[in-house]
């Protein structure tokens, strides 16, 4: 009996199987490597700029990682040091650690991770902070800066000079356009911090009355006007107030221990650079908060009494929870705050830095 020869077709493909994925494991490490160095390129680049700018930058040499899924970049021993000009003792960051990826398929956004101890530095003030995740997403425009950040973190703890703060959750939007007109948004933020828990707060004093932990804290603010060039804050500040630049507080909410409030204002510069503005405050929760203020001697009983019967008259019910709601409207002028016309606060004047280097 006569056998067929064994047919080659088999192990040809075989043999082109291999080859095929020969050639995209080249092709992939190839890219890997690009990703890779376009990543640092990008940075050194940053770094440059900065240092252009007069800021003073310091790390540790870059070390290449996230093969085969990513491109990460990790750079330990983090400083930034500049913005003399912009306030006294100028700004500083540090930080243990920085890592910057990039991860296939999403090549169009930048994931920047810190993951240790940071140090911010505003002036001569120092503010150290960690978290267990502490993470911002930034998208990837050739030829352009970030329009935008999404920064998320996950039980923030920040050391103050009253004690240890910590967030058990927090995230925040930025977006900005550097080409805003007067009536454009310039720069918008939306914050959302839950669990606040605050450092030891003296006893007796209404804020330890209210408790210890903020449950929410949300603000969405907009900046409009364009935003001018420059260095010197005073001169800056001059000609965004000029140009009618606004800062309106869309919404402003707290909520904490018997009390919530909500806010909404528009807030400009006055002809001396000082805050003013007006807008509406609704209050649930106002009878707690005058008896916590009178029981710290922070108005007078007798003050606070006449406030408590005027409070249910001027309450209407909440179109979210039901609870009476007291709605008023805020100003500030000249300095003074004031709710419904009454001067509540004085503050002391918005110190601008010298205009002598522009």
């Amino acid at each position: 009996m006569n056998r067929k020869p064994p047919s080659r077709l088999p192990r040809r493909l075989l043999v082109g199987a291999a080859i095929l994925l020969v050639a995209l494991g080249a092709g992939h490490t190839l890219l890997w490597r690009m990703m890779a160095q376009q990543l640092e390129s990008g940075w050194q680049a940053w770094v440059s700029l900065r240092r252009a700018q007069g800021w003073r930058v310091e790390h540790a040499p870059p070390v290449r990682g996230g093969w085969p899924l990513a491109a990460t970049l990790t750079l330990d021993r983090v400083r930034l040091e500049g913005g003399e000009a912009t306030l006294p003792g100028g700004l500083g960051f540090q930080a243990e650690r920085l890592e910057l990826r990039v991860a296939m398929p999403r090549l169009e956004r930048l994931v920047v991770t810190l993951p240790r101890q940071q140090r911010l530095r505003l002036g001569r003030t120092e503010i150290p902070f960690t978290a267990d995740l502490l993470v911002a997403v930034l998208p990837l425009e050739p030829g352009t800066p970030p329009s935008s950040a999404d920064i998320t973190a996950e039980r923030l703890r920040i050391g103050t000079p009253a004690g240890g703060l910590e967030v058990r959750s927090a995230s925040l939007t930025l977006e900005g356009s550097a080409s805003a007109t007067e009536t454009e948004a310039a720069l918008s933020l939306d914050l959302v911090a839950r669990s606040l828990d605050l450092p030891p707060l003296p006893q007796g004093s209404a804020a330890a009355r209210f408790g210890r932990r903020i449950e929410t804290l949300s603000a969405e603010l907009v900046v409009s006007g364009p935003l001018p060039p420059g260095r010197a804050p005073t001169v800056r500040a001059e000609a965004w107030r000029d140009g009618g630049g606004t800062l309106e507080v869309k919404s402003l909410a707290l909520h904490w221990g018997a009390v919530t409030a909500n806010a909404a204002a528009t807030l400009a510069l006055d002809e001396t650079l000082q805050p003013m503005g007006a807008g509406t405050l609704r209050l649930q929760g106002a009878v707690e908060l005058l008896d916590t203020l009178a029981e710290a001697d922070v108005i007078g009983r007798r003050a606070a009494a006449a406030a408590r019967t005027m409070v249910p008259l001027l309450s209407r019910p909440s179109a979210e929870t039901g609870a009476p709601e007291l709605e008023v409207s805020v100003t500030l002028e000249d300095r003074t705050l004031a709710l419904a016309r009454i001067p509540v606060a004085r503050f002391a004047p918005l110190a601008w830095p010298e205009t002598g280097s522009r």
